[in-house]
């Protein structure tokens, strides 16, 4: 069994969503300085690199992080290749040949180089899923969906398709690095950091597969 740690590493040069705090990361207690322990603190936006969307991210009064459901973050994936699409919308999924009860979805796509070649700043052009793949996701049951780049719906359609798979209760994985990863089933392993009563949470993943 193979092991792909498919989670985007954060510090202050991970690109991170216009309008969000910027990262930093300070190693304030340093045994270099005669301490007894190096001990480093963070401050971020839950949503920085790899990270868990929970629908009260855009739904009032939805389901907090830690309240997920363990169940939906580990098992089945499939991953999928979408190496020229500019969307994700219901024609492109129809034609991905996604297999039948798939439950865990991964779309790997053009996004993933963007990791591969260590881009900083911060890309509004992204491929993402907009409303009409959103419906699509949640009328074949999907319950979980990833993405690999900071947002699971375009730049500039992000609200819509995150209502819809939220509303459904799908859960939103998104910056991923599957830049090693090819097409297939996979084993995810992907458990958030649980901050009580967050809209999101950062995120380990892992793929396991042959």
């Amino acid at each position: 069994m193979r092991l792909y740690d498919i989670s985007v590493g954060i510090s202050s040069e991970t690109p991170i969503w216009p309008g969000d705090p910027f990262i930093e990361i300070e190693r304030f207690s340093r045994i270099e300085d005669g301490r007894d322990a190096n001990v480093t603190r963070m401050n971020a936006c839950v949503h920085a690199g790899t990270h868990i969307d929970a629908p009260l991210h855009f739904i009032e009064g939805g389901m907090s992080v830690d309240a997920l459901p363990l169940e939906v973050l580990l098992g089945r994936a499939y991953v999928v290749d979408l190496p020229n699409a500019d969307k994700v919308d219901e024609a492109t999924l129809e034609k991905a040949q996604i297999p039948p009860r798939t439950r865990r979805l991964l779309f790997k796509t053009r996004n993933s180089s963007l990791w591969e070649e260590n881009e900083k700043e911060f890309q509004s052009d992204f491929v993402g899923v907009d409303s009409s793949g959103a419906e699509w996701l949640v009328r074949k049951g999907i319950q979980l969906v990833g993405i690999d780049y900071l947002g699971i719906a375009p730049y500039e359609e992000s609200a819509q398709p995150h209502r819809i798979l939220l509303e459904a209760g799908v859960v939103i994985l998104e910056g991923l690095n599957l830049s090693e990863v090819q097409r297939g089933r996979y084993t995810l392993y992907c458990f958030p950091i649980k901050i009580i009563g967050s809209e999101g949470a950062p995120a380990r993943a892992i793929l396991a597969g042959v």
